[in-house]
């Protein structure tokens, strides 16, 4: 059965998902949104005759160990059997500066050695081309196969017995051995050294990497795991930022909540710009605010959509993978997303908030800061004419559209943000227009949306119903935290949408019926919501039962099961680890005060 105790290994070009006994089930090549040559996670599992997957093992073994190296992304397997025998495997995705330039390929590198015993291994390497439809051509060198399909081709070069390679025969491991599965490209170099010098420079660059993170002294190692997450989620190439790596795993069982996450949400990676700002990697937003930009040229004359691709297009028009029998066979794999038609008013508040901080961090060059704010203009006098129209709301429900508060105030928000950044740079006459047109935003929406027979905030104009992203009104500056409206607010919401250590992110029916599982951010939500409110014992309580829930190598996935706490929904989830990152970062006692 498959279940989300994987782990990722990527270089912010691609990603894969390794399962406990060191196969990797999902990877799309040859970037983020690719075609997922490994898919054996939607399609029940590997399966020798299915295909989809790459493993290499001892017969008969048993995992005994699995983690990453301290502070990489190079993922450290140990197998062994009854007999004694044991194997390392070190899984990764090659990055490293090189030549003035990130060298990042769409590239898997897996070196082999024994640990004890004379182990034999055997390796099944099965990838599957267009959405699992395919099976490759095969063909062999003298150190290397190629398997080749329709739009790419793979080349697997190494240094074991390639003919028990492609047979699928145990093999004495007697020496270290190397894989390398890339490009239909040539290696003109030996193979251990090249596979050996990849390893060293990719562990020395994330270990260089973590130690330029501003974290916590708390919780240190959870953030470290976290930021690396985040940043493999990031496809550095154009600065786009991923939801997640994954596609239709269901959000509950057989609940035909299957979606495509491998898109950038305007939202999603605005929260984790934000994240990361917070830990001092502010190369992300850099090349985020890029991406953007050019988006905002394109569709200058028409409003912003939701999400786009990692490459900016924005028809992501669904559709079903039908050789794809689904995670755990809960079907349909879909592969695009339909939200792309939706109206979601969030957005442009989205885009402000993500581009604010580079107007205040003196370490930043920003050549042409007029020029920037304009272009945020455009963005915030589209909030304007919006943020009062009914919308999907962040939640993309697909058949009703309401007035939802949670849009409104991000609109509010591109308001503020652009009156703070309009006076930091010397635009006052700016900045009092959108401090104008942000006050009356404000008085509008508290009037609003405040529901008077509950004492709180609801979650569309003139409703009654809750739903959790209210708890982020003090986190976005729209309610301070000692106004007894966000306390009213959170108190109702913790009566309403908490059951046990987890939060429904609303309890309404959809167009699915009820929301079976837990949103697993929205607990994080509640985690900073408390810590505002001055309830510290109460949030690093709740704090620590959510940690408690990632998977073993420290990750999670969009949603929780209420009784098992088993992890549903795409992954690793980048709102997810987001929260973990923003809960640790306000609940951690000071270095200062640790000392």
């Amino acid at each position: 059965m498959s279940d989300l105790n994987l782990g990722i290994l990527g270089n912010c070009i691609i990603a894969a998902l390794v399962d406990t006994e060191a196969r990797i089930v999902w990877g799309c090549l040859p970037r983020l949104d690719g075609d997922p040559v490994f898919c054996a996670l939607l399609d029940n599992g590997p399966d020798p005759e299915r295909g989809g997957y790459w493993s290499l093992t001892l017969p008969n073994g048993r995992t005994r160990e699995q983690a990453y190296l301290p502070n990489t992304a190079v993922l450290r397997t140990v197998i062994g059997d009854a007999e004694g025998n044991a194997i390392e495997i070190l899984d990764f995705a090659p990055r490293h500066k090189q030549y003035g330039r990130m060298y990042r390929p769409p590239m898997l590198v897996r070196c082999v050695r024994p640990l004890s015993g004379r182990p034999r291994i055997v390796t099944h390497l099965l990838p599957r081309f267009q959405n699992g439809e395919l099976r490759p051509n095969i063909t062999r060198g003298s150190n290397h196969a190629r398997y080749v399909g329709p739009t790419q081709t793979l080349r697997l070069t190494t240094d074991a017995p390639l003919s028990y390679v492609l047979e699928h025969v145990p093999f004495l491991l007697d020496r270290p051995m190397h894989f390398v599965l890339g490009p239909d490209e040539i290696l003109n170099a030996d193979i251990a050294e090249t596979a050996g010098g990849l390893l060293a420079r990719t562990r020395d660059y994330w270990r260089d990497w973590a130690r330029s993170l501003t974290i916590p002294f708390e919780w240190q190692d959870e953030v470290i795991r976290a930021a690396v997450t985040l940043k493999l989620c990031a496809y550095e190439e154009t600065g786009a930022v991923v939801a997640a790596l994954t596609t239709s795993i269901p959000e509950a069982a057989h609940s035909q909540r299957n979606w495509d996450y491998r898109f950038c949400w305007l939202r999603d990676a605005y929260f984790v710009i934000q994240a990361m700002n917070r830990l001092g990697v502010t190369t992300t937003m850099e090349a985020y605010i890029g991406y953007i930009m050019d988006i905002v040229g394109d569709v200058e004359t028409q409003g912003l959509g939701p999400l786009f691709a990692i490459t900016r297009s924005a028809d992501l028009s669904e559709r079903v993978a039908p050789a794809l029998a689904g995670y755990r066979g809960m079907g349909p794999v879909r592969i695009g997303n339909e939200a792309w038609l939706q109206v979601q008013n969030d957005v442009y508040g989205s885009v402000v908030l993500a581009a604010t901080h580079v107007f205040f961090d003196r370490r930043l060059e920003l050549a042409d800061r007029h020029g920037l704010f304009e272009q945020l203009e455009r963005i915030g006098s589209r909030a304007v004419q919006v943020w009062d129209k009914p919308d999907a709301g962040l939640w993309e429900l697909r058949t009703r559209e309401h007035v939802h508060t949670f849009s409104a105030v991000m609109c509010w928000a591109a308001c503020d943000r652009l009156a703070k950044i309009a006076g930091v740079i010397g635009r006052r006459e700016r900045s009092a227009y959108w401090r104008e047109r942000a006050d009356a935003m404000h008085a509008r929406i508290c009037a609003e949306a405040w529901h008077e027979p509950g004492g709180y905030f609801a979650s569309c104009f003139g409703g009654g119903d809750l739903d959790a992203s209210l708890l982020l009104l003090n986190e976005l500056d729209f309610l301070t935290a000692d106004d007894p409206r966000f306390a009213a607010t959170v108190d109702a919401i913790g009566t309403s949408l908490r059951s046990g250590d987890f939060l429904y992110r609303y309890q309404i029916p959809d167009d699915f019926g009820r929301p079976e599982t837990a949103f697993t951010v929205c607990a994080f939500w509640y985690v900073e919501a408390l810590t505002a409110l001055g309830r510290r014992d109460e949030a690093r309580d709740l704090f620590g039962k959510l940690l408690a829930r990632r998977n073993p190598l420290g990750l999670l996935s969009e949603d929780l099961d209420w009784h098992t706490g088993e992890q549903w929904g795409n992954f690793p989830q980048t709102y997810s680890m987001v929260g973990l990152i923003n809960c640790a970062m306000r609940l951690s006692i000071g270095w200062e005060e640790a000392f």
